[in-house]
């Protein structure tokens, strides 16, 4: 079971931004986790060079589902989230595909089950950039995420990251398979720079993961 939760604040901006490094200690310790990653988010929707300091994200991978929903219900974290965050957004995923390296690893295991049809599809992109390619990678955001903000079938999408220009993500949702298979593999201009991303080797280490959406959550609360 993988969680990605986004946390949303219109006061207390400071005090997330001090999370980034004083959650770690907590989360690390939480049961049931056997991997995390403590995100900021670009401004927009997009991977961009502005860090959005209103927006911060926790990605969990769980033993099993009951730790994940112990912990979004009823942690010590939680409760402070909603003592100082604006809203909240938690999503449950079940993971079809994975390949490629998280910080040496790939923390999502594949399920065997059938996927069912009716749920959405989320998607998470991630790589370390080769210091030498900064400016070749930064220079094709703009008309990546362009791409991905014109495709059919996409509902949401966020720009994620541990470290600013170095290490970045997408968690995109999308309406179907149909749709996330159309846009990586079609003759659109996604593809084209993926080729170009393998061809003039931007990245030190990546990773995709396509899930199933099993389903979110909302809450709202006094900022």
């Amino acid at each position: 079971m993988t969680t990605i939760s986004f946390f949303k604040y219109k006061k207390n901006k400071f005090w997330a931004f001090t999370q980034m490094n004083l959650a770690f200690d907590v989360i690390n310790k939480t049961a049931g986790l056997s991997f995390f990653k403590l995100l900021g988010t670009g401004s927009g929707e997009g991977f961009s060079l502005y860090p959005d300091f209103s927006t911060y994200a926790i990605l969990c991978v769980w033993e099993k589902e009951s730790y994940a929903t112990a912990f979004i219900e009823k942690s010590g974290h939680s409760k402070l989230i909603s003592e100082k965050a604006f809203s909240r957004e938690d999503f449950f995923l079940k993971t079809i595909k994975s390949h490629g390296l998280w910080g040496g690893v790939n923390p999502f295991q594949s399920s065997k089950d059938e996927i069912n049809k009716k749920n959405k599809i989320g998607i998470i992109t991630r790589a370390t950039l080769n210091k030498n390619r900064l400016f070749e990678f930064w220079k094709s955001v703009p008309k990546a995420s362009l791409a991905m903000q014109n495709a059919k079938g996409v509902e949401w999408f966020k720009g994620i990251g541990e470290w600013p220009f170095i290490q970045q993500a997408t968690f995109s949702v999308w309406d179907n398979l149909d749709s996330v298979k159309e846009f990586a593999y079609g003759e659109g201009p996604h593809s084209k720079i993926v080729t170009k991303t393998k061809k003039r080797k931007w990245y030190k280490e990546d990773l995709f993961a396509r899930f199933e959406v099993l389903h979110s959550k909302l809450t709202s609360f006094k900022d």
